[in-house]
């Protein structure tokens, strides 16, 4: 009976542990979705927002034309400079403290926006057109501040890759160079080999070698085959031996 206990409670945990798995992966997946979903609709309404943005600043005139040229102004900056630090930092660590002076910068912003979205709907136009001077400074202070991070960031990436390509170029001469060493050693101990075999071959045209005693060797060569025909091969017994011819 108690083994029979220690079975059901083993298996009560086990079915536990995949209801508990189960469960935890299907919480990620729906956090997952859901973060998936909050940041399509995110950008949705980023780019609606930035095409009415545009609509105003081309087709209205006066303080609201204004107010949306400078929101179209500084998001465009702002998003331009966070694309390019959070991709360059992938390959680059050090922009982590670029990213920290950008995430102060985006706080003036997001605040900066926010007041030129409450002062389009303001209905006292001239109060408002008084203070444009004021926000048009505090604009390009952002903007400038977002643009210097961004080029900087941008071109120490691209001096990066031109000191990578520098170095890439000098190794592929080097190697280059090794190769083309190699294949000329080869070619030449190709050729000494092949003028030491030489070398080791007896000279053609000469007679008989001398012996060790310095007298003719102990077997001449034979002289060419047209010289010296083959002797016939002797008759079988049962052949009969030719008949001399007669002279009549």
């Amino acid at each position: 009976m108690e083994a029979g206990a220690l079975i059901i409670i083993f298996a009560l945990l086990v079915l536990f542990a995949f209801l508990g798995l189960g469960a935890w992966a299907t919480v990620k997946a729906v956090g997952a979705a859901k973060r998936g979903v909050d940041r399509t609709i995110s950008q949705a309404r980023r780019t609606v927002e930035d095409t009415a943005l545009k609509a105003k600043s081309f087709g209205q005139v006066g303080v609201a034309g204004a107010l949306a040229q400078l929101r179209l102004d500084l998001r465009t900056s702002m998003r331009a400079t966070q694309q390019a630090l959070y991709q360059g930092v992938q390959a680059d660590a050090s922009l982590k403290e670029s990213i920290g002076l950008f995430e102060r910068l985006s706080a003036h912003g997001y605040e900066l926006d926010d007041e030129l979205k409450r002062l389009e709907q303001e209905p006292d136009r001239a109060r408002t057109g008084a203070m444009l001077p004021e926000l048009k400074e505090r604009t390009a202070k952002i903007t400038e501040a977002a643009d210097s991070l961004r080029w900087a960031a941008r071109d120490r990436a691209r001096r990066f890759a031109e000191d990578d390509l520098s170095a890439l170029s000098a190794q592929i001469e080097v190697e280059s160079g090794a190769l083309r060493d190699w294949s000329r050693e080869s070619v030449d101990d190709l050729a000494a080999a092949a003028a030491a075999w030489d070398a080791q071959q007896p000279p053609a045209g000469r007679g008989a070698c001398a012996g060790p005693s310095g007298g003719p060797a102990a077997r001449t060569p034979e002289p060419p085959a047209a010289l010296n025909p083959t002797p016939p091969q002797s008759g079988y017994p049962w052949q009969k031996a030719p008949r001399p011819e007669t002279t009549t």
